[in-house]
């Protein structure tokens, strides 16, 4: 999509109202969706008429603005309530979308900050999962709850809970294997997690983080809905901006 608007408005030295039909086709063939182009194209069609678009730069500019408007309401900052230790991270989201380098960040921020960071292997199912996980958290310098592949996932994220509370750790990440928000045996599974952690803590987990491609276009709203309507998400974390 970047590169496709920077071709089409980089370089333009006039603008007119068929450049702006052209930025809303290849919008709307990026899946960015309706109502959003709608509004952007409103917002630089009136920029237009008031002649505040004088050449490609311009257009560029007020597109880059438009877009950062949209978004930014929608930022909110991850809130560790210090009440809850260990405070549990639950990392849910269908395969390939990032969720162990999510995770991986995130332990490396919340150390930054002086707290103490627990790290849970709860994708049991993909190959090398748990590898991966445990080069974060040797990267990191934080400790790690793993068991072998094919184990239970929600057995692994409960003996983490135990570890977490018995060493006072601060935050609890939990990762989960990558599953389809379609099928509804892999989803119930989500839940059994939930139901063996407030066997610990009842108010576990105190996030459940839906991790999204947000190259994916529209379908990024389906799986945020059915992963929703299953498990009740607190927070979504954007990957591949």
């Amino acid at each position: 999509l970047v590169d496709g608007l920077a071709s089409l408005i980089l370089g333009k030295k006039t603008v007119d109202q068929d450049l702006l039909e052209e930025i809303e086709n290849l919008l709307l063939s990026a899946d960015v969706g309706l109502t959003v182009t709608e509004e952007i194209i409103n917002e630089l069609t009136q920029k237009l008429h008031r002649q505040q678009l004088i050449d490609g730069q311009a257009v560029w500019t007020a597109l880059e603005h438009a877009l950062t408007a949209l978004l930014k309401p929608c930022e909110q900052p991850l809130c560790i309530e210090v009440s809850n230790k260990p405070f549990v991270i639950l990392v849910i989201g269908v395969n390939g979308v990032g969720k162990t380098t999510t995770i991986g960040k995130l332990a490396h921020y919340f150390k930054s900050q002086g707290k103490q960071v627990l790290l849970a292997a709860g994708d049991t199912f993909r190959a090398a999962a748990t590898e991966q996980l445990a080069a974060w958290a040797e990267r990191n310098e934080v400790p790690i709850i793993a068991q072998h592949q094919g184990a239970d996932s929600a057995s692994v994220i409960y003996d983490a809970l135990q570890a977490a509370q018995a060493r006072n750790i601060d935050i609890l990440i939990a990762d989960t294997a990558g599953r389809l928000h379609t099928k509804e045996h892999l989803m119930q599974e989500l839940a059994k997690v939930k139901k063996v952690l407030a066997k610990l803590d009842p108010a576990a987990p105190h996030e459940t983080l839906l991790v999204l491609d947000a190259s994916i276009g529209q379908n990024s709203l389906a799986q945020a809905q059915f992963f929703h309507q299953s498990i009740q998400l607190t927070g979504l974390a954007l990957t591949k901006l």
